[in-house]
């Protein structure tokens, strides 16, 4: 049965959301599921943007059945090749063998790798840069976004709508429970940070290219967008912009300080735990604390984009860093994260690496200041080195 809403009198939403699916790309949790949006443009002529993940394919194929209300499918424009968006082409083409495909160059290729197609000339339409699609009352504009976050990835702007599609950016975790519209919702206090975990460990190494497509946004009058995963945004639409902006240019949201441990007895979290303390007798509000070996990378790389300043205290493990604390560190330089001002705390009962070489991988960020010295511990805190934690404190507190 077909499960749709209407976002305008031509423009209908007929994506499907899985609440199933535990790892996002195999990697991410997504305890709140995932959507997958795809619209369908009824004008002249009609107009499906984007297909959808295979978990969602038979909702997907009721949806499209329903919205085209017995009309035939002209156009398919595909903005981002990923499998999640694409899935259903080769699928799709079987039931519209007549749909012309609307893409760019690279994304022509891709399709031929993922499903060894080869359209004839005749049934894609290749764009470029600023090309138009007039579709009857509509026009539709391309204008390209590459490595956001793939190479081919483009976006759509309905110019009679005002419409933005999007692709990937400004997209969300988490299934959409009916609601379509992020006004519908407490967004800020139900889903911004997921909002933040998808942008930071999706699209985050990519901040420059990010930052070429605002720029590229910034010209046009936008009244809605339209993502590829989670809530359409109608309203508000500056604020959700100045996010991706300061996530795009690397900028702290807030000042506060991401405290993360790796500890294997308790010795090396309980020198991290008095760091907390010594802060907070000093008035910082903002602390925020995670064992990497409980807490998932994408959340604290996600926050690690939120906040000002991060502290990483490890215990030396086999000559080298502690295995998941390693981890984390090589996904937060994959990740491209600058501008942080980062201490360091680590522990050995006998030649203590971790200090050295988690200073060595993240020296790899750009526009990061390290507080000096590294603190390392000889197997347990001892009471004088309690002075070390609490100058510690007192410069992460002066720096804030």
């Amino acid at each position: 049965m077909y499960n749709t809403r209407k976002i305008s009198a031509d423009l209908t939403w007929i994506g499907a959301s899985d609440r199933r699916l535990a790892l996002f790309e195999n990697v991410y949790p997504i305890p709140l599921g995932i959507s997958y949006n795809s619209y369908l443009l009824n004008d002249e002529k009609t107009v499906l943007l984007d297909t959808v993940d295979s978990s969602v394919s038979k909702q997907f194929f009721e949806n499209l059945q329903f919205a085209l209300n017995g009309r035939t499918l002209d156009y398919v424009i595909v903005n981002h090749m990923e499998p999640d968006h694409c899935a259903e082409i080769a699928n799709l083409l079987k039931i519209y063998p007549n749909a012309k495909i609307v893409c760019n160059a690279q994304t022509k290729k891709m399709i031929g790798q993922f499903f060894a197609l080869n359209l004839p000339e005749q049934q894609c339409i290749l764009v470029k840069e600023g090309d138009v699609l007039n579709t009857g009352k509509h026009t539709l504009r391309f204008i390209m976004a590459p490595m956001v976050h793939w190479p081919e990835v483009m976006v759509t702007y309905d110019e009679t709508e005002k419409t933005l599609f999007s692709a990937d950016a400004f997209g969300t975790f988490g299934a959409l429970n009916g609601n379509i519209f992020a006004d519908e919702v407490d967004f800020e206090r139900d889903y911004l940070s997921e909002a933040r975990r998808y942008y930071t460990n999706i699209v985050g190494k990519y901040g420059p290219q990010v930052q070429a497509l605002l720029n590229k946004a910034s010209g046009l009058e936008i009244a809605r967008i339209c993502p590829l995963h989670g809530f359409i945004w109608r309203d508000n639409l500056a604020w959700f912009i100045e996010k991706y902006a300061k996530w795009a240019a690397y900028e702290p949201e807030e000042k506060g300080v991401v405290i993360t441990y790796g500890s294997i007895y308790g010795n090396t979290q309980n020198a991290a735990e008095i760091l907390a303390s010594k802060l907070a007798d000093k008035g910082v509000k903002n602390i925020k604390m995670f064992d990497v070996s409980q807490t998932h990378a994408s959340y604290i790389i996600a926050n690690a984009f939120q906040y000002s300043h991060l502290v990483f205290a490890a215990v030396t493990y086999n000559a080298g860093i502690f295995v998941n604390m390693d981890n984390l560190l090589r996904d937060i330089t994959a990740h491209n994260l600058q501008n942080r001002i980062i201490a360091t705390i680590d522990n050995g009962t006998w030649a203590a690496m971790a200090g050295k070489q988690m200073r060595e991988e993240l020296a790899k960020l750009k526009n990061c200041t390290f507080i000096e010295p590294n603190i390392s511990v000889k197997s347990a805190l001892t009471e004088a080195q309690l002075a070390e934690i609490e100058q510690l404190a007192e410069q992460i507190k002066n720096s804030l």
